[in-house]
C-alpha cells in the first residue's frame, strides 16, 4: 500500500494506492460507511453505465460482507453527464435519500464521475462528503486529487463548479486492466504532464518505462501513478484554490487542449487526455517558436507524446478550422483575466511557466502553420 497525504488546512486527507482495495473496501472505507452501517441505510454509489456494469458486482459484494447495501444512480457515460439536468437529477436523488453532512457519497469512474460528483456533493446542504473511486488512469493521477469540481455549459467545459476537496481517493491499479487502451493512453497524457512541467527526471524514466506504464506492468504502473500523485499533491497544498499561479501549471497543455475539445463538440472524436496530449505538443512547439525552450528539447517532448501512441501533430487531426477559430474557443478559458489569457509554456523538460505576454494573433498565426502540417 502506498499512502500519499494531500496536505491542506483543515482538510488534509490521504490517496491509498493499493492493488486489490476494490474489492476490500468494506474495510478500506470503514470510516466512510459508519453513517450506513449504523442507520442501516444505503450507500449511494454513482458510476456510469460502463463502471457500474464492470464493477457493481465486486462492490456490492465487497459491502455485503459488512452488512451494507448500495443505492445506485447511473448515467450514461461521456461529458453530456455534466450537465445543470444531471446535476438537478442528482441533488434531488441525494436529498430523497436523506444524505447529511456527516454522510460521504462514493463516486466510482473515471473524471466526469468525480467531477459530477463532487459539485453535487459540494451544493448539496452546503457540502457533504465524498469519497473519489477512480476507474481511469486519467482519473486515478489527476482529476480524482485536488478538489477541483464542475459541470459544462454551453459557454464552456468546467466553467460552473467549486473547489471541493473528497475525504479520501483510494485508487486500485487492478480496475485499469478493463480499460480500452485508448482509455490508457489519454490518462498516460497526464502523467507525463508531470515530467514535462516540473520533473525532467521522471520524464526520462517514462522514456524508458511508458510502454510498460501502457502494458499495465504493476511496479511501472504504480510507480508512474504514485510520482504523479505526489507531484499534484505537492502543488495543490501550494495553491489549493489556484491564486498564487503554482497551481496553473497542472494546466500544462489545456489551453490549446481545451480548444481542441470544442471544435469536436467535447465528443468522443476527441478524449481529454486525447486533447491534453496534442495541446502539451502544441505548447513545447510554440514555446519553441517563441525562442524560449530549445529546439531539441520541444522535439524530445512532441516524440514521447507520439510514441505514446497519443497525436502530437496538430495536423493529424484533420480539423476543418484555422488558427483564429481555435483562438476564440480559447476566450472561454477559466484563466482569462482583464482581456489577457495566460499560457502555460516550457523553458526546457521539466521547466513550465505561467506566460502573460502571449499575442493571440501571434498564436492563430502559429496554429495556421500547424494545420498545415507546416
Amino acid at each position: 500500500m502506498v499512502v500519499i497525504p494531500v496536505a491542506l488546512s483543515g482538510r488534509s486527507y490521504d490517496v491509498i494506492i493499493e492493488r486489490g482495495v476494490l474489492a476490500d473496501l468494506a474495510v478500506v472505507a470503514a470510516g466512510y460507511l459508519a453513517s450506513y452501517t449504523k442507520s442501516g441505510r444505503k450507500v449511494p454509489f454513482v458510476a456510469d453505465t460502463n463502471t457500474h456494469s464492470i464493477f457493481h458486482e465486486a462492490v456490492e459484494a465487497s459491502l455485503a460482507a459488512a452488512n451494507v447495501a448500495i443505492d445506485w444512480f447511473v448515467v450514461e457515460p461521456g461529458e453530456g453527464a455534466k450537465s445543470w439536468r444531471v446535476l438537478e437529477q442528482l441533488t434531488d436523488w441525494l436529498l430523497a435519500l436523506g444524505v447529511t453532512r456527516s454522510d460521504h457519497v462514493f463516486a466510482l469512474g473515471g473524471g466526469i464521475v468525480g467531477d459530477l460528483t463532487g459539485f453535487a456533493c459540494a451544493v448539496t446542504k452546503r457540502g457533504c462528503g465524498f469519497v473519489q473511486l477512480p476507474t481511469t488512469l486519467l482519473a486515478q493521477v489527476d482529476s480524482s486529487v485536488g478538489g477541483k469540481t464542475a459541470i459544462n455549459t454551453g459557454a464552456g467545459k468546467n466553467l460552473i463548479g467549486a473547489f471541493h476537496q473528497p475525504s479520501a481517493v483510494l485508487i486500485d491499479p487492478i480496475v485499469l486492466d478493463s480499460l480500452p487502451d485508448r482509455e490508457m493512453r489519454a490518462g498516460y497524457a497526464e502523467v507525463l504532464k508531470y515530467g514535462l512541467l516540473g520533473d525532467a527526471a521522471f520524464f526520462d524514466w517514462l522514456s524508458g518505462n511508458g510502454s510498460a506504464v501502457l502494458a499495465r506492468e504493476p511496479e511501472a504502473l504504480e510507480h508512474a501513478i504514485a510520482t504523479s500523485i505526489a507531484a499534484k499533491a505537492r502543488i495543490v497544498a501550494e495553491d489549493e484554490r489556484e491564486t498564487t499561479g503554482v497551481r496553473a501549471l497542472l494546466n500544462l497543455g489545456h489551453t490549446f487542449g481545451h480548444a481542441l475539445e470544442a471544435e469536436t463538440g467535447f465528443s468522443d472524436r476527441l478524449l481529454h487526455g486525447e486533447a491534453v496530449g496534442t495541446g502539451m505538443a502544441l505548447a513545447a512547439r510554440y514555446s519553441a517558436h517563441r525562442g524560449e525552450m530549445p529546439e531539441e528539447d520541444a522535439a524530445r517532448a512532441v516524440t514521447a507524446i507520439g510514441d505514446s501512441g497519443l497525436t502530437a501533430r496538430l495536423s493529424d487531426l484533420d480539423l476543418s478550422c484555422d488558427g483564429a477559430k481555435l483562438v476564440q474557443h480559447m476566450l472561454h478559458d477559466k484563466k482569462m483575466e482583464t482581456g489577457t489569457l495566460p499560457f502555460l509554456l516550457l523553458k526546457g523538460i521539466g521547466k513550465a511557466y505561467l506566460a502573460r505576454d502571449v499575442d493571440l494573433g501571434d498564436v492563430a498565426t502559429f496554429l495556421d502553420a500547424e494545420l498545415a502540417g507546416s
